[in-house]
């Protein structure tokens, strides 16, 4: 679950970034300021949001044991996989290396790499599962917060930065006073998720679902019309 992950809220967000024409981006590589212009790296400013680095903080002593237990896992595996590579690494410089032979290695190299990650996926869910938890209330704040920053700087257009092919300096930059709204919206949030909460994701995809059956289901009912 990455981080979790982007979120429908931070993508409506990133909407706000309206392409510019390119008469505004070369007006601004000659030097000349484009008024109404702004930019700013919205995913960049969650992550470095107080709530954030705050949250991250606290997960560490939070989550300590299935970060532990994870470390600890994951040094396990590293060790039983190292002789297996080690030993494929060798054969595989023989004269007249044996391919199938060669080919059993990989084969249990890769399974024993993806069943690992597997199981460090699920020791570590919880930890996911919090930092998407954050991650949402953040961005449920951001929209609100780009907007005031929009109007105090009287900003009309925001641009993300991968909208711009280069900018000659910060002139344009929104990010530290979206950042300083957003760390003044939520200047903390809570790690630990409810009991059977689900990310925005997973919830509007059930929701899509439930809807497609909803659809569905009177079609399947229905009765063909009677004969006269």
């Amino acid at each position: 679950m990455k981080t979790l992950f982007k979120s429908a809220a931070l993508a409506s967000t990133l909407a706000l970034a309206t392409v510019v024409a390119p008469a505004a981006v070369s007006a601004q590589t000659s030097g000349t300021i484009v008024p109404g212009l702004g930019v700013a790296d919205l995913e960049g400013i969650v992550m470095s949001s107080n709530a954030n680095k705050t949250a991250r903080e606290q997960r560490a002593t939070t989550y300590k044991a299935q970060i532990d237990q994870a470390n600890a896992r994951r040094t396990a595996i590293q060790a039983q996989l190292d002789p297996l590579i080690q030993k494929y690494q060798a054969d595989s410089r023989a004269a007249k290396p044996n391919e199938a032979a060669l080919q059993q290695q990989a084969a249990q190299i890769q399974q024993i790499q993806q069943q690992g990650q597997q199981e460090l996926q699920q020791i570590l869910a919880p930890v996911s599962l919090s930092e998407a938890y954050v991650n949402e209330q953040i961005e449920d704040k951001l929209n609100d917060a780009v907007k005031t920053a929009m109007t105090k700087k009287k900003v009309t257009i925001l641009l993300n930065p991968q909208a711009i092919q280069a900018i000659s300096d910060g002139a344009y930059s929104l990010n530290q006073d979206i950042l300083n709204e957003l760390n003044t919206a939520i200047p903390s949030a809570q790690i630990v998720p409810p009991q059977g909460w689900e990310p925005r994701q997973v919830r509007e995809a059930r929701a899509r679902q439930a809807a497609a059956a909803g659809q569905q289901a009177p079609a399947a009912g229905a009765k063909a019309p009677a004969g006269r």
